[in-house]
């Protein structure tokens, strides 16, 4: 009778282990297939292209400008690799960092070296000068760009002078923040002193944004997508503190019907200051979604 109650206690005690076996195996595939399915998820909500986008900042600028938006873009998963592309005083450019085979949405953060360079055809060359180094090492064909401040008529002027050049890599789809288009403040404009009809055309033109009228025609036909990103203060003068929204929303003249689409986005308040667009979550979230988000 004893022998009879050992043997049941042991066959209870071996369908129990392996009960608890089971259910531990179970729910770790249960847990793997979940993370398995966020991941998806995760990776599903941005596209998956070789095409770099290069960052440049404006005026006084440095690494720090683009820093925010571009960690931004790595902790939200739309993109991990990044690197540097350092351009010096004579328009020589050094990139740190290595683009891995087949990398998603990468980024290349500008650096001028000069970052109070005042010629805009030079800024222009050297912003040229990265994209062949960039076409040698990696062979890239097409890129995105982003601009903040100054940073967005240096690239104006790229187009100009380097736009319809087939044999460089070609524009695909571009975000200007704070762009300086038809001037900035206290500079070469008055606050209030300028403003623009509902097509962008500014009442009084400066240099060089004539000149830039030529770029309706090298935008046609490209297929580029434009987020324009501008603010207001709210606090009387219709300008983020430095440039007003008549020189950012100038944009929309100069390019006119030419782009695939064309898209302005309005901030404001204190934290859409010039200087903090580039550290504002919302503008971040914004330009992530419309270089690297997913439509379908």
């Amino acid at each position: 009778m004893k022998k009879l109650w050992v043997l049941g206690a042991s066959i209870i005690a071996i369908i129990v282990i392996v009960s608890l076996i089971t259910v531990g195996m179970n729910k770790k595939q249960s847990n793997s297939k979940h993370q398995e399915r966020e991941k998806d998820t995760q990776h599903s909500k941005y596209i998956t292209s070789q095409t770099p986008t290069l960052f440049l900042h404006g005026y006084a600028g440095t690494l720090n400008s683009e820093k925010y938006m571009v960690n931004q873009a790595k902790k939200k998963g739309a993109t991990k690799n990044v690197i540097t592309a350092i351009v010096s005083n004579d328009g020589q450019v050094q990139l740190k960092g290595k683009l891995k085979k087949n990398a998603t949405n990468p980024v290349v953060q500008i650096v001028l070296q000069n970052n109070k360079q005042g010629d805009y055809d030079i800024n222009a060359k050297w912003f040229k000068n990265v994209l062949v180094k960039l076409q040698s090492e990696y062979k890239i064909k097409k890129f995105n760009f982003v601009g903040h401040s100054m940073g967005n008529l240096s690239f104006a002027n790229y187009m100009y002078l380097y736009g319809d050049d087939q044999s460089l890599p070609q524009l695909n789809k571009q975000v200007n923040i704070a762009g300086t288009f038809n001037g900035v403040l206290n500079l070469n404009e008055k606050v209030n002193e300028i403003s623009v009809d509902k097509n962008g055309k500014p009442s009084r033109m400066n240099q060089p944004y004539q000149k830039l009228l030529k770029l309706k025609g090298i935008y046609k036909g490209k297929h580029i997508e434009v987020l324009n990103i501008y603010s207001d203060l709210q606090d009387g003068t219709h300008s983020d503190g430095r440039v007003s929204n008549s020189s950012s929303k100038s944009l929309k003249y100069l390019l006119g019907h030419s782009p695939k689409s064309y898209k302005e986005s309005k901030y404001e308040g204190q934290k859409a200051q010039h200087s903090q667009l580039h550290e504002n979550s919302q503008v971040a979230n914004e330009l992530i979604e419309f270089l690297w988000g997913n439509k379908n």
